[in-house]
């Protein structure tokens, strides 16, 4: 019976964990890639110079900013424009709040954004992971950017 225990004891200690799809998104990413497809043209838009990240905590919380690669840097805070702020605004997407994954499907819960539209709103991602990359992909929707109709996909690689 003594070796039948420690038989058992042994293979648990061994076993590789099965991890839940929660516990394999967990961590920070940068952003590498930004595709959107829009779907009244099918033009096809591919940045690899914007940058940003996204984070998913262990306590089910998530924050993500994303900003463009042309972004004004006005001279000094006393010499910015509204044009700056605008064109600020307009090349940033920045929210957070809780999550939940099931292995395909994420929902972001949004509870602070820099757009109050989104606040309080329910965001649903198509998620592909392959190994330290993580592709999510937005429904179909407006552009934060400018409005249009399209499908974005991000490219995200881990960093801790």
């Amino acid at each position: 019976m003594r070796t039948l225990v420690m038989a058992i004891a042994a293979t648990a200690t061994f076993a590789p964990a099965v991890l839940s799809a929660e516990e394999e998104i967990y961590g920070t990413y940068r952003l590498i890639r930004v595709t959107q497809q829009f779907l009244h043209t099918g033009d096809v838009v591919t940045s690899t110079t914007d940058k940003g990240f996204i984070t998913y905590g262990r306590n089910g919380r998530m924050t993500v900013i994303i900003v463009g690669h042309d972004r004004p840097k006005p001279e000094t805070l006393e010499k910015m424009t509204d044009q700056h702020r605008i064109a600020l605004y307009r090349s940033l997407v920045a929210y957070g709040g809780t999550y939940k994954f099931d292995g395909k499907t994420m929902e972001h819960y949004v509870d602070i954004s820099w757009n109050e539209m989104w606040t309080g709103t329910t965001q649903f991602r198509d998620v592909r992971k392959d190994g330290e990359l993580l592709s999510i992909s937005t429904h179909p929707a407006p552009s934060a950017r400018d409005g249009r109709m399209a499908v974005t996909t991000l490219l995200w690689e881990k960093v801790e």
